[in-house]
């Protein structure tokens, strides 16, 4: 294995038995077919567990609404590309020529998603204890209060926020294509919200930027369509 993936592992504190899936963990789709995207989907959603587990136990009695809007501003992609710089993901990147041209290994939201899949990976490799683990060490040095601001909320956050207010299920969201060569692709992805027979879609440079345009789309069709 690679002095960089040794040191990785290092700095991860978990040593992969499965190497494969660290390798596709740092692979972007512009390098391989075999790339990280679904580890990342897979991800994402054990990222979203492990921190409201970690919120449930440190933040007390806070009510859903609070524990939702402190958890959007741990996993938004801000605060993942800063934990994935931290952990030198940059420089361990797969990209591929045009990518890397195109300044890729410092793109936020690119290495937002890696980080993401490198919790899928470590999830699959050892189960979601250790997963768990790994993303209370991650954010150990995140400040974490129920405080957090609200203020210019991304629209994901901001949709969330509404549906929850009004005791509604969260939302779909679902990529139904990609757009562009794979150094340059955008994903197309709508969401859904079922209670209310709802679907809007987006488009962005990633799949987190896809769902944020959805995202953005839907709330200006409930601004429209339903009564406050």
């Amino acid at each position: 294995m690679a002095d960089g993936l040794v040191e990785l592992q290092r700095r991860l504190q978990h040593e992969f038995s499965n190497a494969s899936l660290l390798s596709r963990a740092l692979t972007h789709r512009s390098f391989s077919s075999d790339h990280y995207e679904r580890l990342e989907f897979l991800g994402d959603s054990v990222l979203n567990l492990a921190v409201s587990d970690l919120l449930y136990a440190r933040l007390g009695n806070l009510p859903e609404g609070d524990l939702s809007r402190v958890r959007a501003n741990l996993v938004k992609q801000d605060t993942l590309h800063q934990l994935a710089v931290d952990l030198g993901l940059p420089d361990v990147l797969k990209l591929g020529e045009g990518e890397v041209r195109s300044g890729g290994q410092k793109r936020p939201s690119i290495l937002a998603d890696t980080l993401e899949a490198i919790i899928g990976a470590v999830y699959l490799d050892a189960g979601f204890a250790k997963a768990q683990d790994l993303v209370h060490r991650l954010f150990k040095a995140v400040e974490i209060n129920p405080q957090m601001d609200a203020i210019g909320k991304d629209p994901k956050t901001e949709l969330q926020e509404w549906l929850q207010g009004r005791k509604m299920k969260l939302p779909v969201y679902t990529v139904v294509g990609t757009i562009g060569a794979a150094h340059k692709q955008s994903f197309d992805v709508e969401c859904e919200i079922p209670e209310l027979g709802l679907a809007e879609r987006g488009i962005g440079g990633s799949r987190r930027a896809g769902e944020q345009a959805a995202a953005g789309a839907m709330l200006q069709t409930l601004k429209q369509k339903v009564k406050p």
